[in-house]
């Protein structure tokens, strides 16, 4: 196809073959979020073709492909993806680690406009164009344009309400969707959740990087920053440690003072409007019944 929409987390992305670009194949993860034209919050033009950074050009972020092995994480290559400011634009260069035909791209873009470029550069004459880690990425600076908050964290619906389960790898958030849905619960997601604030009411949404699931969001009640433990034990936090944990457990790219300050923004205000918690828990039935009681 030459242009599709999708809906991801509430933002409406639109992709585009412009001129003579690839026709677009999107994975079968996205296939549940393609919607009919419409407006768009951006729109990104896919071009065949080579697009570097000039020599001008400033290198604000390198990110290294890690892999995990038994719990280690080894890396594969130094410069997997990196951040570049160049004349007013972002550009964004990756390599594809899957890719058997050196397959590179180029994401020009802006913080303040709508309209984006990506270059695609052996990509063939059919590509998917948010072909890992153009995926995550783009999501990332989508929340970061709107303000919103992109955590490492599982969330679940019941009973009316959304609960957001937070923590590094090991801490529970997969155990803790699975007791959910158990109860009957609606997962939202297990690994990744992107909060937004709407008319003064936050709500989580899922992000289809890893599965296709199709949209999913729940009104974001209660925040819990998890860990295993012999006891149930829940402790509220104040608003400062609050915002403390959410900043350690949120993806951010730390090289933009403008990005960093409205980041920060939308925690603190979301830091004083939704409850906050530390969590430690048995990984049983156990713990619904604790926190339904301590509502």
């Amino acid at each position: 196809m030459r242009e599709y929409n999708l809906n991801i987390a509430g933002y409406n992305i639109r992709l585009e073959s412009y001129d003579d670009g690839p026709e677009l194949v999107p994975d079968e993860r996205f296939h549940l979020n393609i919607i009919p034209r419409s407006d768009y919050d951006v729109r990104i033009r896919v071009h065949h073709g080579i697009f570097r950074p000039g020599e001008d050009s400033e290198r604000l972020f390198v990110a290294p492909y890690l892999v995990e092995i038994k719990g280690y994480k080894l890396s594969r290559c130094e410069n997997f993806w990196s951040v570049y400011k160049e004349n007013g634009d972002m550009l964004l260069t990756t390599n594809f680690p899957e890719s058997i035909s050196n397959k590179r791209a180029t994401l020009k873009f802006s913080l303040t406009l709508r309209e984006w470029d990506l270059y695609l550069e052996n990509a063939g004459f059919e590509t998917d164009p948010l072909e890992y880690p153009l995926d995550g990425l783009i999501l990332y600076y989508l929340t970061a344009i709107k303000a919103d908050i992109m955590i490492h964290a599982s969330g679940v619906y019941y009973g009316g309400k959304g609960y957001l389960f937070s923590g590094i790898s090991g801490k529970g958030k997969t155990t803790m969707s699975k007791l959910w849905d158990n109860v009957g619960a609606q997962v939202i997601h297990d690994d990744r959740l992107i909060i937004r604030n709407t008319d003064g009411v936050y709500r989580m949404y899922n992000t289809p990087v890893n599965r296709n699931d199709g949209p999913r969001e729940a009104p974001l009640t209660k925040i819990f920053f998890i860990e295993h433990g012999s006891e149930n034990e829940l402790y509220p936090l104040r608003e400062a440690s609050a915002v403390s944990y959410v900043v350690a457990n949120s993806i951010q790219h730390n090289y933009s003072p403008d990005m960093i300050a409205r980041f920060l923004g939308s925690v603190s205000m979301m830091c004083s409007k939704v409850p906050i918690a530390t969590l430690s828990f048995r990984p049983d039935r156990s713990i619904i019944e604790y926190l339904l009681r301590n509502e």
